[in-house]
């Protein structure tokens, strides 16, 4: 009889710490530290996400998610405050839990689930650097349901579905897994648009500190800043650039090196939220600019909206979508603009339960099974889904 734990994301301060719990006394450690939410029964069967409270005796330590990996492996997803972190572990040395490091306790368990389940592999190493609770429970549920499943069901109706159906669900799938990818990893966000439209105040709004230098000397911004911000249920980087200036991309070198820097960023980003001055004309949105977003997820937002507009909405380009209006100086519309990023981003109506791919391996089987025309090929690709590494 015994029961290990190890914290399985890194040091220091984040949005989501995993701690896993695993022995055949995890169940009795569980139902002595955990208490689900709406007083549910306990019942940590293989392949349930359980949300509710870590208590120690009478004190609501935190709320966390539990996945039920197996009957002997469980992975509390807390709160990333080391304090909280270092409280349950205590909590769980107390129940007689013995406390190892990710490494010790990776040893002990990864040879055998990469035989069984490579998927199962593949989401506890990627538990390691999740972002956020929501991105935890998705790689909870690829593990036993989720993508294990649908691999495992396809496999055993080869033989009597259309490989077309199957393709269908393969793409369906792939399109999925962007949304659980910016929650799994985090969502980069640049903010860029013409000097002095107000970037800087925005990233201060957004990350609710004075992070960037704000004044009224355009192009003060020649390198770029960043926060780390929790737009729930997202973990994001947010980028303020260098304004986007012709005129400054033919000036001196350092200039010219912080535009580049700018369309470095734009390129990488997953968002981009291009910021305007509603009280200026709409010639200041360069058709450079327009065609630099072309195939880009974007948000146009147009900020001062406190002050008079002189912005005309209908010459935007079609491809940039219906601006949101804010003042990031009065903090005015920021919670339209939480909304417009979370419908951007596809977070709005996302199972976490869905079937996804997290990892480059699976995405490029994943793409090869929708293309294949031959049984064979196709089970021999849904083998290494499932096995190979």
């Amino acid at each position: 009889m015994s029961a290990f734990a190890a914290v399985m994301t890194g040091r220091g301060t984040g949005a989501i710490a995993t701690i896993q719990l695993v022995g055949d006394e995890t169940p009795a450690i569980l139902a002595n530290v955990f208490r689900r939410s709406g007083e549910k029964p306990l019942e940590s069967a293989t392949g349930r996400i359980l949300l509710g409270h870590i208590f120690d005796g009478a004190d609501d330590i935190d709320r966390v998610t539990v996945g039920c990996e197996s009957p002997d492996v469980l992975a509390i997803h807390c709160h990333g405050n080391p304090l909280i972190v270092e409280r349950i572990m205590g909590l769980l040395q107390r129940n007689g839990v013995k406390l190892l490091t990710a490494e010790q306790l990776l040893t002990k368990t990864f040879a055998a689930q990469l035989s069984s389940n490579s998927i199962a592999a593949e989401a506890k190493l990627a538990l390691i650097t999740v972002k956020t609770i929501a991105g935890a429970e998705i790689l909870a549920h690829q593990i036993e349901s989720g993508l294990s499943a649908k691999i495992e069901q396809w496999r055993q109706e080869l033989d009597t579905r259309p490989l077309s159906q199957i393709a269908a669900e393969a793409q369906h799938i792939l399109r999925a897994s962007e949304p659980a990818r910016l929650l799994i990893s985090g969502c980069t966000i640049a903010l860029i648009g013409p000097p002095n439209t107000g970037k800087s105040t925005l990233l201060n709004t957004l990350a609710g500190r004075e992070k960037a230098i704000v004044t009224d000397v355009r192009g003060t911004t020649r390198d770029w800043v960043s926060a780390q911000i929790h737009i729930s249920p997202l973990a994001a980087t947010v980028i303020d650039t260098a304004g986007l200036d012709s005129s400054l991309a033919s000036g001196g070198e350092i200039d010219r090196a912080a535009q580049q820097k700018t369309i470095e960023i734009v390129d990488r980003a997953d968002l981009v939220l291009l910021i305007l001055d509603a009280g200026q004309p709409a010639d200041q949105l360069s058709q450079v600019v327009a065609d630099m977003l072309l195939n880009k997820r974007t948000i146009v937002v147009l900020n001062k909206a406190d002050l008079p507009e002189r912005f005309e909405s209908g010459s935007l380009p079609s491809h940039v979508g219906q601006p949101v209006r804010i003042s990031a100086k009065e903090g005015i519309g920021i919670e339209d603009l939480i909304l417009a990023i979370h419908q951007a981003c596809k977070l709005a109506d996302f199972d976490a339960r869905a079937a996804v791919v997290f990892t480059s391996r699976q995405r490029v089987l994943m793409e090869r099974l929708t293309a294949t025309e031959s049984r064979y090929h196709a089970d021999t690709l849904m083998a290494d889904l499932l096995h190979g590494w």
